[in-house]
């Protein structure tokens, strides 16, 4: 009870922080640079969360992660921590591509689309893949992306059917999937609860999958070939945790 409370009230304090100068920022006209205010505020905002719900989280695998270049991770999702554990964790600042209900947080929806976070609505088969294009163009301009191909949290912990549009974004991109299994994340709070219970995060990332050559017709083959990758990396660490 006493760490739920602490953690909301953290996570408000933050987003207004955080999400603030965000939004001070764009509306002052200053422009992105590599490590500034729009760079910065997902990791802090996320750094800071964590912290209050007591999660530590390992990474396994970033050395997996092509050099030079951006990426589109594709993650599993269980539950609100795989979000932050993602932006608070992985290397270069990447961009996320989240639901439209996320938009209508105040200030956090404002500072997600100034910073350049992709909205994509699901329910509209048009502006979805319009939102793909634009995230292909943030990707084309150096920005890695984080894309969730089950659409939303599961609520028994298992990885829901994928759909194609993400992978349609890594075609149209060109660049190297990087597979990602959110493990721990479920039992700290699963979808339906806001209660907090301070479980350990790891976040095993696989071996990058190329996607350069492949066209519109190959998404369901890259789609089958990310899912298998995923699962993978879910039994290795249920082969682990049992030895």
């Amino acid at each position: 009870m006493i760490r739920t409370l602490w953690y909301l009230a953290v996570l408000t304090v933050g987003t207004f922080w955080w999400g603030s100068r965000v939004v001070f920022a764009s509306l002052l006209r200053i422009p992105h640079h590599p490590g500034g205010v729009y760079d910065q505020a997902p990791g802090g905002w996320s750094q800071l969360q964590l912290s209050a719900a007591g999660v530590k989280v390992t990474v396994e695998g970033l050395e997996h992660i092509p050099k030079d270049q951006p990426v589109v991770f594709v993650s599993n999702h269980q539950s609100w921590f795989d979000i932050i554990s993602l932006a608070a964790n992985l290397p270069g600042y990447p961009r996320f591509v989240y639901k439209k209900e996320m938009a209508k947080i105040p200030i956090l929806g404002e500072a997600l689309k100034r910073a350049g976070h992709i909205l994509i609505d699901r329910q509209n088969r048009q502006r979805a893949f319009e939102a793909y294009e634009e995230a292909a163009k943030v990707i084309h301009e150096g920005m890695s992306a984080v894309v969730f191909p089950e659409g939303t949290r599961s609520r028994t912990g298992e990885l829901l059917p994928f759909k194609k549009g993400p992978f349609v974004l890594a075609i149209a991109s060109q660049v190297p999937l990087v597979p990602v299994y959110c493990a721990g994340t479920f039992g700290i709070m699963p979808k339906g609860t806001m209660w907090v219970r301070p479980l350990p995060v790891t976040l095993r990332l696989g071996e990058p999958i190329e996607t350069k050559g492949l066209t519109y017709d190959d998404r369901e083959d890259l789609l089958q070939r990310t899912r298998a990758a995923i699962v993978a990396l879910r039994d290795a660490g249920d082969s682990s945790d049992k030895k």
